[in-house]
């Protein structure tokens, strides 16, 4: 209660000097908005469905991207874990890509699949799997020896063995995986529709800043921060406090 009676008063203090400054000039309308204008421009995009067109189009992207990546960056944790060779080898290159903005691969992605969904979905791709595998590597890594042994004297072993030990116990570290995929595919899917040719959240941020409507490019920029916080804080967030507590991790 008490966090959240210090956010209200905290974006309380922020909107009321964004909109007093404005009024009284303190920076350029055309530069930085007030946020009444910004509030205004929001609801004529709403209005013309514009950017419910644009959420739609941006959402579809990360679904297909993100469960991709998922899927990919699971596999490849696993193989990571699982084999020393891998992990010394392919380990290495997977560490260095991860710290390659998603910005980086647009090129690429633009000479490969065109200037397309394709191209979009692909950056959104690489964006979450590197993050993932690593979150899975550590997972499996991280198993205590013990419960490993103690399965294997109760004759698990291979795949029975990963399916009920290795696996479930490295399930704090897949939720957190999965968290910091969806965060890294949000940021890579928005580089990505910077170069898109539409519909998406990114394309219109692009679309209006090229015609200087800074109202609707911080309009935008509010919606992707608002999204990417609630999707964290309300889902993501909560599974991870409760495997976490579930696991015994925490009290």
């Amino acid at each position: 209660m008490q966090t959240a009676i210090k956010r209200i008063i905290f974006f309380a203090a922020i909107i009321a000097f964004w909109e007093i400054g404005s009024r009284l000039e303190l920076w350029h309308p055309l530069i930085f908005p007030s946020l009444s204008s910004v509030f205004n421009a929001l609801v004529e995009g709403f209005q013309d469905k514009t950017l419910i067109y644009d959420l739609i189009a941006s959402f579809k992207r990360l679904a297909v991207g993100l469960a991709i990546s998922l899927v990919i960056g699971t596999l490849i944790g696993i193989l990571l874990g699982k084999s020393k060779t891998a992990d010394d080898t392919l380990g290495a290159v997977i560490l260095a890509l991860q710290s390659v903005p998603s910005i980086v691969w647009l090129p690429i992605a633009i000479m490969w699949f065109g200037l397309n969904e394709k191209a979009v979905i692909f950056v959104t791709i690489l964006g979450g799997t590197f993050v993932m595998a690593l979150n899975m590597r550590t997972g499996i890594k991280n198993v205590s020896p013990l419960y490993i042994k103690a399965a294997q004297t109760m004759g698990a072993n291979g795949i029975d063995l990963f399916a009920r030990v290795i696996f479930p116990a490295s399930i704090p570290y897949v939720v957190t995986g999965s968290r910091l995929a969806w965060a890294f595919a949000w940021r890579a899917l928005m580089a990505g529709e910077l170069l898109s040719t539409g519909p998406g959240l990114g394309y219109t941020l692009r679309y209006a800043s090229d015609f200087g409507r800074m109202d609707i490019v911080i309009g935008v920029m509010i919606i992707i921060g608002a999204i990417g916080m609630i999707v964290d804080q309300l889902i993501f967030q909560r599974i991870e406090k409760s495997v976490i507590k579930k696991w015994g991790l925490e009290s």
